[in-house]
């Protein structure tokens, strides 16, 4: 039996009801340097700040912006929750205002060698989690890597965030250009929406909207949504410089506004038949049975 089938079969035995699975969205980027890691705390603090439970998983392999900006080092990863019999809940590491962290670590990358007890342990392990949160946010990588591209793959939401420079625009295309044109992506299955950072204006942030629109509409047949813009904003570079996130550093100032915003957008959409809950079990699986 391979790999793939164990998997299957490992979460088939875990399986939950639909409404017992957490709100998976990932944030990715094009190119590195938008502000993606930025989004994903703010968008965790928000939405904690709403009432939900909300673990951020850490998938941006090399990089700790996450643990930086939360002030909390993990003392242990997914590997110690594969290899070494930790639970899922010693690798949570607790960040601000209750909200939790997952550090991948190097763990992501040994997940196609696991064996089918260790496939089981896992899956079981990440069921757990869905009972622990309402909402997973993955941040990846940036760029169109392997790695990247699967959790972008896998995923029912992705927030896609860029900025006006023309060199990020061209990046977050090359990103849909990817995912439009990767075996197994199912549009249907997928919604995608932009996140414009870095935007001088209302209307700044939906030209970046209307530009990459219209290419992805153009060239791959495909759509893309808007969820909002961040504005530029010199308090929110002060809190980055501090290793803070301005949800909490500066909560009345004009990008945690933004940021509260976006959340409250997210949460209008919790009704909408295109919000599959797949749970981060799903997730992984559909990662590592393609």
């Amino acid at each position: 039996m391979d790999q793939a089938t164990n998997l299957r079969n490992a979460v088939r035995e875990h399986n939950l009801s639909e409404n017992s699975k957490a709100r998976v969205i990932t944030v990715t980027s094009g190119k590195g340097g938008v502000g993606k890691s930025n989004v994903a705390v703010n968008m965790a603090v928000q939405l904690r700040k709403k009432g939900k439970r909300v673990i951020i998983f850490d998938a941006d392999i090399g990089l700790a912006n996450v643990e930086v900006m939360f002030g909390s080092i993990p003392k242990y990863n997914l590997s110690d929750l594969i290899y070494r019999g930790r639970s899922i809940k010693d690798i949570i590491t607790p960040g601000p205002i209750d909200i939790g962290f997952i550090s991948g670590g190097s763990g992501i990358v040994g997940l196609n060698n696991l064996n089918k007890e260790q496939l089981t342990f896992l899956i079981k392990s990440l069921t757990e989690l869905d009972q622990l949160t309402d909402v997973v946010i993955i941040d990846t990588g940036a760029g169109i890597s392997d790695s990247v591209m699967e959790f972008v793959l896998a995923s029912p939401e992705v927030l896609l965030v860029t900025t006006p420079e023309p060199s990020s625009l061209t990046d977050s295309y090359s990103l849909m250009k990817a995912l439009y044109r990767s075996p197994g992506f199912e549009e249907k299955g997928t919604k995608v929406r932009l996140v414009a950072n870095k935007a001088q204006s209302t209307e700044d942030g939906l030209a970046v909207y209307d530009k990459l629109e219209a290419v992805v509409r153009q060239f791959l047949k495909g759509e893309i949504s808007y969820l909002g813009l961040i504005p530029q904003d010199p308090v929110l570079e002060k809190a980055v410089r501090a290793q803070k996130t301005v949800s909490l550093y500066s909560p009345e100032s004009k990008s945690a506004k933004a940021f509260e915003l976006l959340a409250k957008n997210l949460l209008q959409d919790e009704s909408e038949s295109f919000v599959i809950r797949k749970g981060i079990a799903g997730i992984l699986t559909g990662i590592f049975t393609r």
